[in-house]
């Protein structure tokens, strides 16, 4: 990652209560637009409703900035790319690092946001928000790293373990904890910036033995300290952390809001149809990695089976409506409970918007219906 983008995936709060309905959607992706389309100025027959997704480094939100550079969207106010003419909507990409990126949807500075499905709840409880896209998973992407003085998890008492605190890094490092069965009043996590915690372990800073971090952190911290390893990480807490995007529901209501997340979710597949496509798949891998921390392909090979894609409407459909995912989510919320990140208990749920009257955080499948029936 460029040393002044890093990703910082902090969590404001780590809670979500589902209510969700157990409907399976079998559809085809859709069709890949001609990466050959060039950007057209906005037509003169009328203005085209206007609308803006902020997105930061990370391997499926980097999509994003690659489809600027295929021209499915311009990326640019008053131009449009072949998507955003097919469905009339002018999308502003506004790249940021990932806490700006929060604050900027936050304070209604641009309607959707890349995040993870953990950190959509605080910014949802004073602006009600919909998840439209599941984009990836952390399935080995957040990691505990160790020195040689660690040999086992029971020799982390009575040292500090460094990370983003009220994070994805605090959340893994506690429920790595609770699968094996160890009380966290036993250990010790200290808030530190995951880059300056990656640095410190990398130059071997007194003190810092243990760190949780996140890629590209994880791949730079293990190619540059050849003595230190992963003790655990995400793959023991399969679908509890997940990106997406997340749209404003006052955004939705807008004129033009349901087109607006029609395209935002087509771009996405169109560029994950080129990564499984043999043919495309090593460009596409490259492009992100542009996008992703100049990362180069043997690099992205690994990423990518450690943020694992959700490339297929179908794949989405299944986060968005399936019964494990609200199984997953009920123990997040558990979680939140017991940590006290979240004073209140907000309401959420699955499904349309006329199926989940009055929640603040929806995970809506039929903006993915919608696109997956088209194809």
């Amino acid at each position: 990652m460029k040393s002044t983008q890093r990703t910082v995936r902090s969590a404001l709060a780590i809670r979500l209560a589902l209510v969700a309905s157990t409907l399976f959607v079998a559809c085809k992706p859709p069709a890949t637009p001609s990466a050959k389309s060039t950007a057209a100025p906005v037509p003169d027959s009328g203005p085209v409703p206007a609308f803006s997704l902020a997105w930061s480094e990370y391997p499926s939100w980097s999509v994003f900035g690659v489809a600027a550079q295929l021209k499915l969207i311009d990326g640019a106010r008053g131009k449009l790319g072949s998507l955003e003419q097919k469905w009339g909507v002018d999308i502003e990409l506004k790249e940021a690092e990932y806490d700006p990126c929060l604050q900027m949807y936050g304070s209604g500075n641009c309607d959707a946001v890349c995040v993870t499905t953990l950190d959509a709840l605080s910014p949802a409880l004073s602006r009600p928000s919909t998840i439209i896209l599941p984009t990836s998973t952390s399935a080995g992407a957040d990691a505990l790293i160790v020195s040689e003085a660690i040999r086992s998890v029971a020799d982390l008492k009575g040292r500090k373990v460094f990370g983003l605190a009220k994070s994805v890094s605090e959340y893994c490092f506690i429920r790595n904890l609770q699968v094996r069965g160890l009380p966290e009043r036993d250990f010790t996590f200290s808030n530190m910036d995951p880059g300056a915690a990656a640095v410190a372990l990398q130059q071997k800073q007194p003190g810092v033995d243990a760190i949780v971090v996140w890629n590209p952190f994880v791949r730079e911290t293990l190619n540059k300290r050849k003595d230190v390893r992963v003790l655990f990480d995400s793959t023991s807490l399969p679908g509890e952390i997940i990106d997406c995007v997340t749209v404003a529901q006052s955004s939705l209501a807008k004129p033009g809001g349901a087109a607006f997340a029609h395209a935002v979710i087509e771009v996405f597949y169109a560029v994950n149809r080129r990564l499984a496509d043999p043919a495309l798949r090593d460009d596409t891998l490259i492009a992100i990695g542009e996008k992703f921390s100049h990362l180069d392909l043997p690099a992205m090979r690994q990423v990518v089976e450690q943020t694992r894609f959700y490339g297929t409407p179908a794949a989405g459909l299944e986060i968005l409506t399936g019964a494990a995912t609200r199984a997953t989510q009920e123990q997040v919320v558990r979680f939140c409970v017991d940590q006290e990140l979240v004073k209140t208990v907000p309401r959420i749920g699955f499904g349309a918007a006329s199926e989940t009257p009055g929640v603040v955080l929806r995970f809506d499948p039929t903006y993915i219906q919608i696109v997956a029936n088209q194809h």
